[in-house]
């Protein structure tokens, strides 16, 4: 049959022509400083879960957001760029410390639902980012207002849960909370580029806001996978 001999270009695939070169090329610096982060939070996680570095949550905490501002302050510029990259690879590792005692959960309740929620992220990560790029008309962009006020009412929400104890709550927390991320990764991605667009090529602090989206997804997938595995646990009980 004809439609079986057809080719799939993939170049034309992986084509944005619809995006300027200069941001084309802003993107790819943002996601090269995206992988970077991935490796040093991975090494971060592991140092927190086999080694015992950072246990203390305060720790990771005062960490990453000490490393968070002190990128945030520091200009972006050609003399600092090392500076703020070296900066970047420190909160990248302390975020991934502070995923140590999530992942000691879930190796206790499933080793693998690790990987099996890394996946899911990846997957996950892909298909809204691959969304944002293949947009045109910049169509999400508008999810902003609702997404902040989405998270607004989530952070009520997890405060209230604090003296209420609800396990549903809970749960409708996680779900949600999964939802309005997976909204804030097509935002991030077209601000970006729309950031780009008008002059804004701090690719350094881009690179933290698609971290942050990834990071929190995982987290919550994780969280997720070992509440359902628990309750399955107890369901053969």
């Amino acid at each position: 049959m004809d439609f079986l001999d057809r080719n799939i270009n993939l170049d034309a695939l992986l084509k944005f022509s619809h995006i300027s070169h200069s941001t084309q090329q802003h993107l790819k610096r943002v996601y090269s400083s995206f992988a970077l982060c991935m490796l040093v939070a991975a090494a971060g996680a592991y140092a927190n879960v086999v080694f015992g570095f950072l246990q203390g949550n305060f720790l990771t905490f005062a960490g990453t957001l000490g490393t968070m501002l002190w990128l945030m302050f520091t200009p972006h510029s050609y003399e600092n760029e090392k500076k703020r990259l070296g900066i970047l690879s420190a909160f990248a590792f302390f975020s991934g410390c502070g995923l140590g005692p999530i992942l000691n959960l879930c190796i206790a309740v499933n080793p693998s639902i690790i990987p099996t929620a890394f996946l899911g992220t990846a997957v996950i990560f892909t298909c809204f980012t691959l969304s944002a790029l293949y947009s045109r008309n910049r169509s999400f962009l508008f999810l902003g207002g609702i997404l902040m006020s989405a998270l607004s009412l989530l952070t009520i929400s997890s405060l209230v849960n604090i003296f209420i104890g609800s396990v549903f709550l809970f749960k409708m927390h996680m779900y949600v909370g999964l939802l309005v991320m997976c909204g804030f990764v097509l935002f991030d991605t077209q601000l970006i580029i729309d950031k780009a667009e008008k002059g804004d090529k701090d690719y350094v602090w881009h690179c933290v806001d698609l971290f942050l989206d990834f990071i929190t997804i995982f987290r919550k997938l994780m969280i997720i996978l070992a509440m359902n595995e628990k309750d399955k646990k107890k369901e053969r009980k």
